[in-house]
């Protein structure tokens, strides 16, 4: 068995912090970015990143982690270096494509947004109420790769956004003060740095208008908005343009406009040279004009809301405003009209971040505190991504038969499902009002939940509907969930009266009450092919039920303490269960003797919380397994419970094979073995997040108070593992914790092939291994050239009966390819029984990869049943047009041969 898992993807949340880990931060969330071309967006998710490919709709998780929880993130023009800045101002420089750290480094005072320049040679951070510009790294890694260029100050409060301007000479920046400072970025005779202060309050976003082309490249126009939802106009006149000069371009111009209309294009390119001429001549950079510029107010406007202005962004290629207000509704503006193009209600909390991408198509928004992410396309109207996390975390999960869906359920008492090959959820169902416990598949199309509200919920996942629910004679909670292997009979365990509920699937009726627990039921398990069941309890017992027998007592497995756990193996023989102290006891099920015992305290001990009297070393007693499971093949076991840590075990060997920590960011409790003195105190731990000056941006005071505290606290949240599942197929396994939906997998996105590496790329070279009868290797040095002529001469050039091994030596990264190639020969090829084998033999020896990667092959599977459909039409029209010949032709052969046979008999 392998054991190289990795980190493939976090599902449960798409965007802001988890509200399990209730940090100081999860009100923020960070910024949303979109990549150069548009299609990809950068999510920050707690300590990690999200990259969602709008056009493939699928997610996947950088590797790389920051230190807390994600406060802001920019992306260079280029799309190689993304920084990354957390809310202890940590900063990481990253290798965005191949998500490798570069280099780490540490601000010393509040960083609240970044920012890279169009050019991409520098990029701006808030350094408290000052700016300061760096010099963009580079690729290789160097001993001090940011170099500081200079910090700018003069704003009087914190700064909460950056704008540069096209030509990256010019950078502005607001504060909460209510004004906006323009800069230049490199010393300019003559020019003192401006203040813009036409607001009452915070100014959220500030930003300069596009230069339109053929113009002498002037900054003209600057707008600023504020909290209070006005928005001002400001626009800069400068000294060394008179009126005349004026007049004289905008008659030029209008003149150019009139004979391009009656196709005067000689005379029109004469006054455009001289034009160029004129600003080639004095060509001068924006912030070189700015010195005898005056910034004045040209035009107010509101929006009209009756909430605050939270977030903004502005296209300057499409002069497209968006603005997001504190109660769930963004509006769409063109300037400088400032008409509105668009108004939508997304949601019932704050919109925190808004972004668009370089065509102005596509809007995205992010509401930390659902932790909800939409891409929004107005012009269409449509919802490109909705989704949305657990409101209060998650709390178990559970994998399909196929290994394709996982079904969650969280303390909101929604289940969600998701795919496991895009990482979306693509359904929620809420049915429940309290917070859901456990959820397990019956089969592909039934998943059942069991609740706090006393009651088990049968969801069909082909209508996403309720259709049946369980309940119990007297009101109780149910803690535990299992399903027959046949389907036909539902269990559920309690919390009090420490009963086992059997409902029958089909009917819904109650079928029996198992009692004999003391305590409460923790985990019930059904043994894979038999119709007994185990029942985990507190009361320090393991019992298992012949359900079907009923004859005699229950078997009893003894435990010294409680049990927490359970989890049968695949193929039925062994029964491991976990204790309170740590241990690990596996079962022989036939005896009931124990097997063998693995201590696996130590092994996942680690970790000292803030309030922690001893160190991580001394307080293991706490540490134990609350999820066990078996691998696909039984050998191994995956156990996680209340600490960072995931441990795999080699049953037959009892040692531990590897052990994963699902997460590093600080801002959960317990991540750090030893903890930093100068945060403790006499009283207790300082809260080193507190920044209340930092968080209440748009709070109200209290009348009367004389600080801005409500009297609201919040506490770190202990990170732990709430269930272990393994996939049917062995390949992935997933773990619930409060960060979302950890999925670790064996499958590598980045798929190495020798071929071109070993072998010289020509259509000589293919045709070359064609005569020495290498059609393997010639099939697939064809698909590398992608020439479709040459790929259906290899194709047909193969022996009928070399295709199974054919396709056996076509990996995956080259599958969807050739199905391409077979639907687009088959469709004008008379060798129609040849490409139906090749089709055949492709689904046969490649079917299971497929079908775990459907979203990837979709598109080549209506290709090629588009292709099988219509000669499967033709044959059929043809069959049927020709059937009465057919049977004119039937009958004369036997006519004939009987009349043959009466002639010999004769």
């Amino acid at each position: 068995m392998k054991f190289n898992y990795k980190l493939h993807r976090l599902c449960g949340s798409s965007y802001g912090t988890p509200n399990a880990t209730n940090s100081a931060s999860s009100s923020e969330g960070g910024n949303i970015v979109y990549t150069s071309s548009g299609n990809v967006l950068l999510s920050p998710v707690s300590n990690r990143i999200q990259v969602i490919d709008l056009l493939s709709h699928t997610v996947r998780t950088l590797t790389c982690e920051a230190r807390s929880n994600i406060k802001t993130i920019a992306l260079s023009p280029d799309d190689r270096l993304l920084i990354i800045i957390d809310t202890e101002n940590h900063a990481m420089l990253v290798n965005f494509h191949r998500s490798v750290v570069l280099h780490r480094f540490t601000f010393k005072r509040n960083v609240r947004v970044c920012k890279f320049s169009p050019c991409g040679l520098y990029f701006a951070v808030t350094y408290g109420n000052h700016v300061q510009v760096w010099y963009s790294p580079g690729l290789r890694r160097e001993f001090a790769p940011f170099v500081l260029h200079r910090t700018y100050t003069g704003l009087g409060d914190m700064v909460v956004s950056i704008e540069w301007s096209s030509d990256s000479s010019v950078i502005m920046a607001s504060c909460r003060s209510g004004t906006a400072r323009i800069w230049t970025v490199e010393t300019v005779d003559g020019y003192e740095p401006f203040t813009l202060s036409g607001h009452k309050s915070c100014v959220v976003g500030a930003y300069f208008e596009k230069i339109p082309p053929g113009s002498d490249g002037r900054l003209r126009k600057v707008y600023t908005v504020s909290s209070d939802g006005a928005l001002v106009s400001w626009t800069c006149t400068y000294s060394d343009e008179s009126t005349d000069d004026e007049s004289k371009k905008d008659f030029m111009k209008a003149s150019n406009e009139a004979l391009n209309f009656f196709g005067a294009n000689v005379v029109n390119d004469l006054f455009s040279s001289k034009l160029t001429t004129e600003n080639q001549d004095g060509q001068l950079s924006q912030a070189e004009h700015l010195p005898k510029g005056k910034w004045t107010v040209t035009a107010r406007h509101y929006f009209h809301q009756d909430t605050d202005v939270t977030a903004t962004n502005f296209s300057t290629d499409n002069n497209l405003l968006i603005v997001g207000f504190a109660s769930g509704i963004f509006g769409l503006y063109e300037l400088p009209s400032m008409s509105n193009v668009h108004t939508l209600s997304l949601s019932n909390q704050v919109i925190r971040t808004v972004a668009i991408n370089d065509t102005g198509e596509w809007l995205a928004f992010g509401c930390p505190s659902t932790q909800q992410l939409l891409v929004w396309e107005w012009r269409s109207e449509t919802y490109i991504i909705k989704q949305r996390g657990h409101a209060y975390g998650m709390r178990c999960m559970a994998y399909s038969n196929d290994g394709i869906v996982v079904a969650t359920g969280g303390e909101d008492g929604s289940i969600k499902l998701w795919n496991t090959s895009s990482g979306f959820c693509y359904c929620t169902l809420k049915s429940h009002t309290a917070p859901v416990t456990a959820c397990v598949f019956s089969n592909s199309s039934v998943v059942l939940s069991s609740s706090l509200d006393g009651t088990v919920r049968a969801h069909d996942l082909n209508r996403y509907r309720n259709f049946r629910t369980y309940t119990s004679p007297t009101p109780c909670q149910f803690t535990s969930l299992a399903v027959d292997p046949s389907g036909e009979v539902v269990v559920a365990g309690t919390m009090d009266p420490f009963h086992i509920y059997t409902w029958s699937m089909q009917s819904g009726k109650l079928l029996d009450i198992l009692t004999g627990h003391v305590g409460p039921i923790s985990e019930v398990q059904f043994h894979p092919t038999r119709g007994t069941l185990a029942s985990a309890s507190w009361d320090g017992t393991v019992k298992i039920w012949d359900l079907y027998k009923r004859e005699g007592e229950p078997e009893n497995l003894k435990h010294a303490q409680d049990v927490v756990c359970c989890a049968f193996r695949p193929d039925g023989k062994q029964l491991v269960t976990g204790t309170i102290g740590g241990l690990l006891i596996v079962w022989n099920v036939e005896d009931g003797k124990v097997i063998c015992e693995i201590d696996g305290r130590r092994d996942i001990s680690g970790g000292r919380k803030i309030n922690d009297r001893m160190t991580s070393d001394n307080n293991s007693a706490s540490r134990y397994f609350t999820s066990v499971c078996y691998s696909a093949d039984g050998s191994c076991l995956l156990a996680g419970g209340n600490s960072k840590y995931i441990c795999i075990y080699e049953v037959s060997q009892q040692i531990l094979v590897k052990k994963f920590q699902i997460s590093f960011n600080r801002s959960l409790d317990g991540i750090l073995d030893e903890l930093n003195s100068k945060n403790l105190a006499d009283g207790g731990p300082i809260d080193i997040n507190d920044n209340s000056g930092d968080e209440a941006d748009y709070s109200a005071n209290l009348p009367g108070a004389r600080r801005g505290d409500d009297g609201s606290r919040k506490s770190r949240v202990e990170v732990m593992t709430a269930q272990v599942a393994f996939s049917s197929t062995g390949r992935e396994w997933a773990a619930v914790s409060n960060e979302g939906l950890h999925v670790y997998s064996l499958d590598d996105d980045m798929i190495f092939d020798p071929v071109s590496l070993t072998e010289e790329i020509t259509p000589g070279a293919v045709r070359a291994n064609i005569r020495n009868g290498n059609f393997g290797v010639a099939l697939l040095i064809s698909l590398h050239l992608n020439e479709f002529t040459l790929v259906r001469e290899v194709l047909e050039d193969i022996p009928y009966g070399s295709i199974p091994h054919v396709v056996k030596a076509v990996g995956p990264e080259h599958l969807e390819r050739l199905m391409q190639f077979l639907s687009k020969c088959m469709l004008d090829s008379p060798h129609l029984e040849f490409y139906l084998q090749f089709c055949l033999e492709m689904l046969r020896i490649h079917g299971i990869h497929m079908e775990k990667h459907r979203s990837s092959y979709m598109r080549a599977f209506r290709s090629m049943h588009r292709s099988v459909q219509i000669h499967h039409d033709e044959l059929k029209r043809l069959c049927d047009d020709n059937r009465y010949t057919l049977e004119v032709v039937e009958d004369q052969t036997q006519l004939a041969l009987s009349m043959n046979v009466s002639e010999e008999t004769s």
